[in-house]
C-alpha cells in the first residue's frame, strides 16, 4: 500500500474516533433484538430536569441487560409479556397494560419471556446533562 493511503486511512480512523467521542450523550445503546424509538423529549418545569418517551421492541426472548436511569422510569407495556428484574427485588412478569416503576438510579433489565414481539412505552423523568441510559456489569 502507498504511504499516502495509510496517511489517509490513519487521518479518517482519528476523524471516526472524534465523531463518535461527540456522540450526544442520550444516542441510544443499542441491544440485540431490541429497538429503541424516541418519541418525545421536553424541559420540565424543574430546572434541569426532562421528561423523555421511548418505545422499546423486543423480539421474542430478547432483553435489554443491567441498567440505570439518572431519573424514574415508568412503564407501560404495549403488548407481549415483559420480565423486569430490579436489583434486590424477585422478577416481576408484565403482559400488555401492566404498569412498572423503577426509581432513579436503580440496576435493572427487561427480557420478553413470550413467545411473540413485545413492547413498552418508557417514559423518563431524568436529569438532562446525564446519559439517558447507562450499562451495568
Amino acid at each position: 500500500m502507498s504511504p499516502l493511503f495509510l496517511k489517509t486511512a490513519r487521518i479518517a480512523a482519528t476523524a471516526m474516533l472524534i465523531n463518535a467521542g461527540a456522540m450526544p450523550p442520550r444516542a441510544a445503546i443499542a441491544q440485540t433484538g431490541t429497538k429503541r424509538t424516541d418519541l418525545q423529549r421536553h424541559d420540565l418545569g424543574t430546572s434541569g430536569r426532562e421528561a423523555v418517551q421511548v418505545r422499546v421492541d423486543f423480539a421474542p426472548g430478547a432483553a435489554f441487560g443491567r441498567h440505570t436511569h439518572p431519573g424514574e422510569e415508568i412503564i407501560y407495556v404495549l403488548e407481549g409479556s415483559l420480565e423486569y428484574e430490579v436489583e434486590g427485588k424477585p422478577p416481576v412478569t408484565l403482559k400488555a397494560g401492566d404498569v412498572f416503576f423503577v426509581p432513579a438510579g436503580t440496576v435493572h433489565s427487561a427480557r420478553n419471556v413470550g413467545g411473540t414481539a413485545a413492547a413498552e412505552l418508557a417514559t423518563y423523568v431524568v436529569e438532562k446533562a446525564k446519559p439517558l441510559v447507562t450499562l451495568v456489569k
